[in-house]
């Protein structure tokens, strides 16, 4: 058979199985998304049915997908929303660094794997998905809750903060010297300095540049813009991430309504690519070995986001329904972390280090959608006396909270 023919094939086999799991999803109430990542070992290496033509179009698939997610997410924010709201929880980044971080390199030294290892497994357990926890905040109807701009706030932080780790790292595991190392880092920390700038003093300018009344070109300018950047920020050490994220803040008014309606289509499809293309490069066989140290470690740091995302959410004065839902959508891990890890595995470090991110990443993308979506009744229930106590003021926050879940 035609290898063209194969493809198509191949391609929408996956996109109709992706569209029978979604309304599966639906009818379960539940977020796609583990249903997705299923989908992908099924197709992946040691799975079922294996790809052969479509992988590399998927792979590329899923970098557009991760780059929609989050300039979907920015078009939700102004410019002003986002210094504003780092001005005042970068306490809660340095706690998010903290609690999460710490696990990650005390389970590499008690395993033996040594300082480097331990250096790399810490920023795999420390950074969040920001592709998982956007779907799941769409797909939960949260992007307009009083929380969301908190863990909005810790992500940004995060990815940000991977313009510094990932250099740092990258140096590391190749035995760079002070000089070369310095040089990285300080390209990567001018690059993310200068887009921010840019996004908050001419993000009028942007949005008037990209304007226009007909949509297939106000699509074309802001998809084209959007991939430039995040392709730009990604070669100069960089998250591409943080690059559509940017684009997005820096889009404001009618163009940011009339983008978000045209990307809508476009981000579903290929963030469904995103979890499958995960889900590929996952052999079955290899996750048993490494299950109970990754079962470890998913647990300690599912409960420190947790942790996490309710002091912020204190911190910044939303009531209990909005700490718990804070703390538990920060559970997902996803694309940083195998980034992360694939660099260690290039490297030549620990070769159990590869297999065990694997399971740690695939419980957490799976158990992050589901804690997303019942920390908040589940903790509830249980402190449900100490609710009852709480003041009328706290009280009124939480329905009013409940209120804007349910819309």
């Amino acid at each position: 058979m035609h290898s063209s023919a194969v493809f198509l094939i191949e391609f929408g086999a996956i996109i109709l199985a992706l569209g029978l799991l979604g309304r599966l999803a639906a009818r379960l109430r539940c977020s796609p998304i583990p249903l997705y990542l299923l989908a992908g070992l099924a197709f992946g290496e040691g799975g079922l049915l294996p790809l052969g033509t479509s992988e590399e179009f998927v792979a590329i698939g899923a970098e557009i997908g991760v780059v929609l997610l989050l300039l979907m997410l920015g078009l939700e924010y102004t410019a002003g929303d986002l210094v504003s709201n780092l001005k005042t929880q970068y306490p809660a980044g340095i706690v998010d660094a903290t609690l999460n971080a710490l696990p990650g390199a005390a389970m590499a030294l008690l395993l033996g794997w040594g300082p480097i290892a331990a250096v790399v497994l810490a920023g795999i357990t420390w950074i969040s998905s920001s592709g998982v926890i956007a779907k799941v905040l769409g797909d939960l109807g949260r992007i307009g809750n009083r929380e969301t701009p908190v863990i909005l706030s810790i992500l940004v932080l995060e990815d940000l903060s991977m313009a510094v780790y990932l250099p740092v790292v990258t140096a590391l595991l190749a035995g760079t010297g002070l000089a070369t190392g310095s040089v990285t880092l300080a390209v990567a920390l001018g690059v993310a300095g200068l887009v921010l700038l840019v996004a908050v003093r001419w993000g009028r300018h942007i949005s008037r540049f990209v304007s226009t009344d007909d949509p297939e070109k106000l699509l074309l300018v802001v998809l084209g813009l959007t991939l430039v950047v995040a392709g730009v920020a990604q070669q100069l050490q960089v998250s591409a991430a943080v690059g559509a994220f940017l684009v997005g803040i820096a889009l404001s008014g009618e163009v940011a309504e009339g983008a978000h309606h045209l990307l809508s289509p476009l981000r579903d499809l290929f963030a469904a690519v995103f979890f499958v293309f995960f889900g590929l490069h996952t052999d079955p066989a290899s996750i048993p070995p490494v299950l109970s140290p990754a079962l470890a470690l998913a647990v300690v740091t599912a409960l420190t986001k947790i942790a996490t995302g309710y002091w912020a959410a204190r911190r910044a004065g939303i009531s209990a329904r909005g700490r718990w839902r804070a703390g538990g959508t920060l559970v997902a891990r996803g694309e940083f972390s195998i980034v992360i890890a694939g660099l260690a595995v290039t490297s030549g470090i620990d070769s159990d280090l590869g297999p065990l991110t694997t399971a740690y990443v695939l419980l957490l993308v799976v158990i992050g959608p589901l804690t997303a979506r019942y920390t908040e009744p589940l903790a509830l229930r249980l402190t449900g006396r100490r609710e009852r106590r709480t003041a009328p003021e706290a009280a009124s926050r939480d329905q009013e909270d409940a209120a804007v879940t349910r819309s």
